[in-house]
């Protein structure tokens, strides 16, 4: 791509911000290096790594790229033998722990949510514990060697602390001395030429004797190494060489390890760069407010609510522009500051930065195309000093467009043939327009030229458009309308600018005819189109009405068929829960019944009673999926239904009889006094049309221990508390079996001992419910009145 045309279309500037979200020297540099690709493939792929790395920001926050280091150029230094300084070993370590670090960020995101070209990148980055523990255990934070790099630095800086301690310790004792104290500017000890000195006045200078290593701008103060700790100092001087000579052979060392594994270290580097760029680019896209765009290479071009991203995203109008679809060129008229260069500038920013793997700030599904090249002949390149005008500048650059234009070019022309005669321009501008038309070329032209409208309007494959101009307040709205021609507005904006009426009609007068058609038409379809736009406005507010209405149905529905559902569980449960009950007292019932008649020799057949227990569990309540009952399965035969046919309807929980066949989904059934048709699934066969043998009932005797009339009260006075429960307990199974649901004991009042036993039986009968003392007219606290189950 064209540096110039970068430049124009200020994609450097794009670049510039980019860099800013890199986190390492690493990523800035290969922003920095950015440039556009002409491959579809490519293209893709760097748009997939961005939203790759977008989603991981949403998911996770912000990568982790703290300690990473640019540290190719001390790798590369150590390859040829060179020794490495403490602050660049310790960045190195720094760098392969930060890698690790983010390599395990990254592989952790994409086991949860997939980013396979950041776990690529990743993968690429190879663990060196080994050299990273080697560095760190020699040096420390402050890019210092410490004591434990070696043993033998360690012996070294051990004597060494020790002479200084005692070359303090000897200073210390002269400077204490009273004598000496005179002699002294200030009592302290110092450092000169690394060796410990006191501060003597100049008239004292003989009276230490030793060597003087500096003194004070005055010259009324010495520096005085005295002689009684030269030899102390001397030491001390050795054992800093020494030191220097260790450190040099550990750096040395670790030199060596970073060399022989400079080739995995340049290859993490370059992981990791290509990794902090990746985010930056993910950085950007936040910062912009900037979405996925839909590439291809069919030069299709359409932006939705597109925004040029150097400009204040709450000033900039949102730009709506199709290209290549069902016309391959856009011609576009309107008066001066009225966006048209903005216009330009923003498809042609938006196509480079997408075709660059960046996200682009405009809506969701917008589609751009990857050209090989984009050409752009946009704002004044008039050159003083090659003597060139505007008008020959922008034929030189043109002419350089034409000569290297392809079919799947890009062409944004601003002002075209702008700059000599309007009438020789606009004759230049039109052959220009079509040979580029002709190309095949993708076209975005700007113009003054009412000629061009009619030029647009006849050629098929060319489409006019212009900048809205709100005449009521004679400034432009920046709103790009594909499809209308730009009017002139000039007698318009007059007249509200308070022109005599007679000049305006003067001025229009001089108009061809031809042209005054033109305009009127142009001002139908601005009418037109104001008219459409009101209508697809009304149109879009109630399809959000409708699609907000619908949203909140669903969410009725939703909320309602799992409350349903809960109802449903709850009833099922509640009916298996009385079912269970009612078996529990069956059974028992049938255990006495077994044991009564064991006692009496009755005549109750065992398998009389399996077949009741048997009838008692198909009794069992089951729910249909819209909640009614359904009775238990008689066991019918799976044979088709015919009229007559005795049936249960299931919607109703009904039994009816079939009156006719409606075809083969439907039947009418007869429920009561009701004819309705229902479908056939909804019904189920009880009993056939066919004449029924008439069914046996099966009695089973129970011989009773009085009289066959079942009574409701029961006469205790005169009998004793044991004698008493056997016979209430008898009575109560009589009537339970009678179905009497309330009976009622005489036990007379007296000493109310009879009427205690009696109620503490009841208290723990199984059949009992509820007991109380009789009311007035019942016989009082001389009856008990039980309530059966």
């Amino acid at each position: 791509m064209n540096d110039k045309i970068l430049q124009t279309l200020e994609y450097y500037k794009i670049i510039g911000r980019l860099v800013g979200f890199a986190s390492t020297s690493l990523g800035k540099r290969r922003a920095e290096e950015l440039r556009p690709s002409g491959t579809l493939g490519e293209v893709k792929t760097r748009l997939q790594a961005t939203d790759e790395a977008v989603k991981v920001e949403r998911l996770k926050g912000p990568a982790p790229f703290g300690g990473i280091r640019d540290v190719k150029e001390a790798v590369k230094r150590a390859v040829i033998g060179g020794v490495l300084n403490p602050a660049e070993l310790l960045d190195t370590a720094n760098t392969l722990s930060g890698g690790r670090r983010l390599q395990r960020f990254i592989l952790a995101v994409h086991e949860d949510e997939p980013v396979p070209l950041l776990a690529a990148a990743a993968d690429r980055f190879i663990e060196n514990r080994a050299l990273e523990q080697s560095i760190m255990s020699c040096i420390n934070e402050h890019s210092e060697v410490m004591d434990s790099a070696s043993p033998e630095l360690y012996r070294i800086r051990q004597e060494l602390r020790t002479g200084e301690a005692r070359v303090r310790e000897r200073l210390e004792q002269i400077i204490r001395t009273p004598s000496t104290q005179k002699m002294l500017q200030d009592p302290i000890i110092t450092i000169r030429n690394d060796r410990y000195v006191i501060p003597v006045k100049q008239e004292y200078r003989n009276h230490f004797g030793g060597m003087i290593h500096d003194q004070s701008a005055s010259g009324a103060t010495l520096f005085i190494e005295p002689e009684s700790i030269v030899q102390m100092n001397n030491r001390l001087t050795e054992l800093k060489l020494k030191e220097e000579r260790e450190i040099e052979i550990i750096l040395r060392r670790l030199s060596a390890e970073v060399a022989e594994f400079a080739d995995e270290l340049l290859d993490n580097l370059e992981a990791l760069a290509e990794l902090d760029f990746i985010f930056a680019k993910a950085g950007l896209a936040r910062e912009m407010k900037a979405s996925l765009p839909l590439m291809n290479d069919r030069g299709f071009l359409k932006l939705k609510k597109g925004r040029h991203p150097l400009i204040d995203r709450d000033a900039v109008v949102p730009l709506d522009v199709e290209l290549g679809n069902h016309y391959t060129s856009v011609i576009i008229t309107g008066p001066n500051t009225g966006g048209k260069t903005v216009t330009l500038k923003t498809i042609g920013l938006l196509s480079l930065m997408a075709m660059s793997g960046l996200f682009v700030p405009a809506e969701d599904s917008s589609q751009l195309c990857v050209f090989d090249a984009i050409y752009a002949d946009i704002g004044d390149e008039q050159s003083i000093e090659q003597s060139l005008s505007t008008f020959s500048s922008h034929m030189t650059n043109i002419i350089s467009i034409l000569r290297d234009m392809t079919p799947k070019s890009l062409v944004l022309l601003d002002e075209v043939g702008a700059g000599t005669d309007p009438a020789e321009g606009s004759a230049l501008a039109i052959a220009i327009l079509e040979h580029i038309h002709a190309m095949g070329c993708r076209m975005v032209a700007t113009t003054h030229y009412s000629e061009l409208k009619a030029y647009a309007y006849e050629r098929k494959g060319i489409i006019n458009a212009s900048m809205e101009f709100d005449i009521q307040t004679l400034s432009p709205t920046y709103r790009l309308l594909v499809g209308v021609p730009g009017r002139s507005n000039a007698f318009a904006i007059a007249s509200r600018l308070g022109l005599s009426k007679a000049i305006i009609d003067h001025a229009r007068a001089q108009v061809n005819e031809e042209d005054q058609r033109v305009e009127s038409m142009i001002a139908t379809l601005e009418e037109n189109r104001l008219t459409a736009e009101a209508e697809r406005r009304s149109a879009e507010q109630l399809h959000e009405e409708v699609s907000a209405l619908r949203k909140e149905l669903e969410e009725q529905r939703s909320r309602f068929e799992e409350q349903r559902a809960r109802l449903l569980a709850r009833a099922e449960q509640e009916a298996a829960e009385a079912v269970h009950k009612a078996r529990k007292e069956a059974e028992e019932i049938i255990a006495d019944l077994r044991r009564m008649a064991m006692e009496e020799r009755s005549a109750v057949k065992e398998h009389k009673l399996i077949e009741a227990k048997k009838r008692l569990e198909e009794a069992a309540p089951r729910l249909n999926e819209k909640g009614h009952r359904i009775a238990a399965s008689k066991g019918t035969s799976s044979r088709p239904i015919e009229a007559g046919d005795e049936v249960l309807v299931h919607s109703f929980g009904q039994k009816g009889h079939v009156v006719e066949l409606n075809g083969d989904s439907e039947v009418t059934v007869q429920l009561g006094i009701m004819k309705m048709k229902v479908a056939r699934s909804d019904v189920e066969l009880v009993s056939s049309s066919a004449t029924k043998k008439p069914q046996q009932t099966v009695v089973t005797g129970v011989k009773r221990t009085r009289d066959d009339n079942a009574r409701m009260e029961l006469d205790l006075r005169g009998n004793n508390i044991e004698d008493s429960i056997i016979e209430v307990d008898r009575f109560l199974d009589e009537s339970y079996l009678a179905n009497f649901t309330q009976v009622y004991l005489i036990h007379g009042k007296g000493t109310g001992a009879l009427r205690a036993g009696i109620q503490e039986f009841l208290r723990k009968h199984r059949l009992v419910k509820s007991y109380r003392l009789g009311n007035y007219g019942e016989g009082g606290s001389g009856v008990t009145v039980v309530e059966l189950k």
